[in-house]
């Protein structure tokens, strides 16, 4: 039976943010994932973790100033010491908090500079994020992210980020599968999991269209399910979509994937 981890940053989002964690332990949830935990102190965060049983298996690094548009800034070959700030921050938090994998967003295109440029930098930044996540034990995982959503993230296709990996050299890089995101971009889920899967840290869901729950739209997720547990995926999937309605109320697919 697969693992789900509720994505904080997108579930129980009818009340504030440290109530979340209850609201997931009481819908069944013993794992738990978020954007960015860093408004909050790693001792409170640690607290409510106690205090409603649940752990943590991912969180994103500082990824710039979201509201104003930021996904990251890994690319960007202007804002390498705010990146390494980041990082040291983003490994800080995972450890404290117990969390075994840390994502580093690549960022969206900056403007004028040159795609050899972009790559020269993003790699770099994470031979130096891979070499900081590694002394903590941690997993570092980037995302090819789909460019309906994120237009200009500098990574959107499976490919291009296990190219990445692969020019990086480092064993504790893996590739975060987004089944939403591949789906809009290149479709071949099954295929691509099972091919994949010794590379694969980490796996999110959610469906197409409308990034709802699954069994919304298009993504044959029973399926998927019993494909992954045939391929031997062990890892937590992060629920990362917003519920069509109230969290609870769209959970109705959580209780038939746990049998």
């Amino acid at each position: 039976m697969p693992r789900f981890a509720a994505n904080l940053s997108m579930m129980f989002t009818e009340v504030p943010f440290i109530e979340r964690f209850a609201r997931a332990a009481k819908a069944g949830f013993t794992e738990v994932e978020f954007l960015f935990p860093y408004a909050h102190p790693i001792a409170e965060l640690k607290s409510v973790l106690a205090d409603n049983g649940l752990t943590v298996v991912l969180h994103n690094m500082p990824a710039g100033d979201w509201d104003a548009g930021d996904r990251g800034m890994a690319c960007n070959p202007e804002r390498g010491a705010e990146f390494r700030d980041g990082v040291a921050l983003g490994v800080a938090y995972a450890s404290g908090l117990g969390a075994p994998n840390l994502h580093c967003m690549a960022g969206k295109v900056p403007a004028g500079v040159p795609a050899a440029t972009l790559h020269e930098t993003f790699v770099s930044n994470l031979r130096h994020a891979a070499g900081e996540a590694r002394k903590a034990g941690l997993t570092l995982l980037i995302e090819p992210i789909n460019h309906y959503d994120i237009p200009g993230y500098f990574i959107s296709r499976s490919a291009e980020a296990l190219a990445i990996i692969d020019e990086v050299g480092a064993d504790n890089l893996k590739l975060q599968y987004d089944i939403y995101h591949m789906q809009r971009m290149e479709g071949e889920l099954a295929a691509t999991l099972s091919k994949q899967l010794a590379r694969i840290g980490h796996i999110q869901l959610a469906d197409n269209p409308g990034r709802n729950e699954p069994g919304t739209g298009e993504i044959n997720y029973p399926f998927l399910f019993a494909h992954l547990d045939r391929i031997g995926y062990t890892g937590a999937i992060g629920c990362e979509y917003k519920p069509a309605g109230n969290t609870e109320a769209g959970l109705g697919w959580f209780a038939q994937a746990r049998g």
